[in-house]
């Protein structure tokens, strides 16, 4: 499982596009690696209590989209970026508010001890990354996207409900790497 999304992300070279933001896709470096997933704080301007990625829009100082994402990770998990080993990136999400966001997939030799920032993060879990695999997502949870009501990948897991957005980033992962036939069940607005 390793080998091929190692293999797989070195490959993969999406096309350019401009980025607002970036979240680090980090995943442990085992046979069956578990992906980093936080909850947002309850007190949240935006996505309060949501299950994302660590995160968030890019800064004038930083040098890269990865640097966006290794900064965010940092600020909001504790995870230091030379724990990171980025192994490639996924194509770029329009969020529901029109953000562009760049996911960015890094390794972690080990998991380390990760703390959350109490004025961003409620709690840090992680998923092993066969779980996504092994069930496909409900489309039970809909958002307002250009006008319409879009049922979006959610999946339970340990009562944690990780949908929206993060669910479409692991979606594409999964299909990407992994050859996984889930529906997106997304609508092309210009067709009638």
């Amino acid at each position: 499982m390793l080998q091929q999304l190692c293999e797989r992300l070195s490959r993969y070279k999406p096309p350019a596009s401009p980025v607002d933001a970036a979240v680090l896709i980090a995943l442990t470096r085992e046979p069956i690696p578990r992906v980093i997933l936080t909850q947002r704080a309850g007190h949240m301007n935006s996505h309060a209590g949501e299950v994302a990625f660590p995160g968030g829009k890019c800064d004038a100082a930083d040098l890269s989209v990865v640097a966006t994402a290794l900064r965010e990770a940092h600020e909001e998990v504790g995870l230091l970026p030379r724990d990171v080993k980025i192994i490639g990136e996924l194509g770029v999400f329009t969020s529901r508010v029109g953000l562009k966001v760049k996911p960015i997939v890094g390794l972690l030799e080990t998991l380390p001890e990760l703390t959350g920032n109490p004025d961003e993060i409620d709690s840090i879990f992680t998923v092993p990354l066969d779980f996504f695999l092994q069930r496909p997502p409900s489309y039970d949870h809909k958002i307002k996207f250009m006008g319409m009501n879009v049922a979006v990948p959610s999946f339970n897991y340990e009562g944690y409900v990780i949908w929206g957005l993060t669910g479409f980033m692991i979606v594409e992962l999964l299909r990407r790497v992994y050859d996984a036939e889930i529906d997106w069940r997304w609508p092309n607005p210009l067709k009638k």
